[in-house]
């Protein structure tokens, strides 16, 4: 009986050790990695040739401006997703066996009997998810490539009463497709990172609990 009670407890310890995991870290703001990048106020500054003509700064009318680190953009944000799987799997097996008649001690034995087992099974699955996000966020130049692609990056939060929210982003984006406002729409950025979520009681409110994430896993049905 203690050896039994024993095996059950080693089993219950190893299935609550399987139940801790590391709850990851809410978002904070300031996040080094989307963080802009300030110029030094000291740095080498264009001597001044004239009183309104400055060579440092003068353009044309058909050159476009040439961005330097630190420099601000607006992203205009328009971005919307849609997305539809489904998903099927069904198999069956069937297998029988039959005993045939044994003679035993020259005496034939009808045994009249057979075995017979099947197994079937049928899965189906669908996904559907709609997304959509706008607005705008202002971002900085973080550095400025050899082909003249700039990459920029940048974040903002809004506290609200029962939470915060944010939105990050990042990417490359060319001068051609700045317009004359200093702003560009999200779905000109080559290799964007866009993040939008948030923190507090309404973020928790939206995630499931355990036992709801277990019964919708695939662990569930046993």
């Amino acid at each position: 009986m203690k050896t039994h009670r024993l095996i059950v407890a080693l089993f219950a310890l190893m299935a609550l050790n399987a139940c801790v995991v590391q709850m990851p870290q809410p978002p904070a703001p300031d996040d080094p990695r989307y963080a802009p990048v300030w110029v030094g106020e000291h740095r080498e500054q264009a001597p001044v040739n004239g009183s309104i003509y400055q060579a440092a700064t003068a353009t044309n009318l058909y050159q476009r401006r040439a961005y330097r680190l630190g420099d601000v953009l607006t992203i205009n944000l328009n971005e919307s997703t849609t997305a539809s799987k489904s998903a099927g799997t069904s198999f069956s097996r069937d297998s029988s066996n039959t005993v045939a008649d044994m003679t035993l001690f020259g005496t034939n034995i009808d045994t009249n009997s057979s075995l017979g087992g099947s197994a079937e099974f049928d899965g189906s699955s669908n996904s559907d998810q709609s997304n959509q996000l706008f607005g705008n966020i202002t971002v900085t130049v973080t550095d400025v490539l050899p082909n003249g692609l700039l990459e920029v990056r940048g974040e903002k939060w809004l506290q609200l009463n029962r939470g915060a929210e944010y939105i990050r982003i990042s990417g490359l984006v060319r001068k051609e497709d700045i317009a004359s406002d200093n702003s560009v729409p999200s779905t000109r950025i080559a290799d964007v990172r866009i993040a939008y979520s948030g923190t507090g009681t309404l973020a928790d409110a939206n995630e499931p609990g355990i036992l709801s994430k277990f019964f919708v896993s695939k662990w569930w049905p046993l």
